[in-house]
Order: C-alpha cells, then sequence, then structure tokens
C-alpha cells in the first residue's frame, strides 16, 4: 500500500474509532489493530494521538471546504447558494456524523492544535458563509453579514446535534430550517 493510501486508511479508522469512542476513551493500540498496522507506525505518521486528532480534523476541513464550494459553485441565484451550502454542509456531517459529535461534545479533550483545527474550521466556514450572506442580502451592513455569519455557524453546529437524537429529520429538512432561519433574520436586507 503506498503512503498516502495507508495515511488516508488510518485516518478513516482513527476516525470511525474517535466517533465511536471518544477522543479520551480511544486508543493507539485499537486503531493500529484496526487498521493492521503496528502502533510504532502509527506514531511515525502522526507522532502522537494529538497529533492522529489534529491530522483527522484537518483532513475534514479540507474535505469540508471542497463539498460546501462545489455545491455552492453549482447555484442560480443567492437563495440556492445558502441552500445547495445548507444541503452539503448537513450531508458532510452525516458522513462524519460520530466524529463530528465527539468534538463538540469533548472540545476541550484534545490538545490546543486540535482545539485551533477545529476553530480554523470554523473560521473557514465563516468566510464561505459571509460571502454567501453579502450576495443573498446585499444591503445588509458588513457588521450584520458578520453577526448573522457567527449565527448561523452555532446554529447549524447545533442543529447538527439535535439531528443525532432524530435520525428521522433528513439532511434537507435541516437545510431548510437554516435557508428558513436566515430569510426571516435578514429578511429587512433583502430585495
Amino acid at each position: 500500500m503506498s503512503r498516502a493510501d495507508r495515511e488516508r486508511q488510518m485516518l478513516d479508522v482513527a476516525e470511525r474509532v474517535f466517533g465511536e469512542r471518544g477522543y479520551q476513551a480511544a486508543s493507539m493500540d485499537e486503531i493500529a489493530e484496526r487498521c493492521g498496522v503496528s502502533k510504532p507506525m502509527l506514531y511515525e505518521y502522526f507522532g502522537s494521538k494529538d497529533g492522529l486528532l489534529l491530522a483527522c480534523v484537518t483532513r475534514s476541513k479540507a474535505e469540508l471546504l471542497d463539498v460546501t464550494q462545489k455545491a455552492m459553485a453549482g447555484a442560480t441565484d443567492p437563495e440556492d447558494v445558502l441552500w445547495r451550502g445548507m444541503v452539503a454542509y448537513f450531508g458532510f456531517v452525516d458522513a462524519h456524523s460520530r466524529s463530528f459529535a465527539m468534538l463538540l461534545s469533548e472540545p476541550f479533550a484534545a490538545s490546543p492544535q486540535a482545539i485551533e483545527a477545529v476553530e480554523a474550521t470554523r473560521r473557514q466556514q465563516s468566510t464561505l458563509i459571509a460571502g454567501a450572506l453579502a450576495t443573498f442580502a446585499p444591503a445588509a451592513p458588513p457588521e450584520a453579514v458578520e453577526a448573522y455569519t457567527e449565527i448561523i455557524i452555532g446554529a447549524c453546529e447545533r442543529l447538527a446535534q439535535w439531528r443525532t437524537r432524530r435520525p428521522e429529520v433528513s439532511v434537507e429538512d435541516a437545510a431548510r430550517y437554516m435557508t428558513d432561519f436566515c430569510r426571516q433574520g435578514l429578511g429587512p436586507y433583502l430585495r
């Protein structure tokens, strides 16, 4: 197996184990065993359990940006940009639901670097959302766009957590709730 393929495999397995057990209870022994590699090999690739979590978060950050940007690129109007972005976000969270829930439920269990990586993911998405909101509500002042962006980031995370207890709520339902929320909140600034 190539180094890149091996690394991808280890990250996939680590994400599952972190999601199943939580960061504190996850063990490098179990991750190595499930990968069919030695524990020293995990350390060779990632340096530590914190390094492995950081690599998982960093990869997810890149994947989330790619998924949401691609979804939004095909939009036909500003409201479609929001809709497609929300569907992509909640779809991504579904695909990574256990690890996402672990990161939000154990935010301070990881290293400061992993915590910063999670915050960097939020900032990344904030930039994307702020651009979409500025297009969606061009009359909104920059401060309002910034405030609503932060509200949406927090609301999306809470809605995603809520959905883990409500599997009957679809990705599209969640996207509709958020799009409706944006439309209502930004109503005074819409054309």
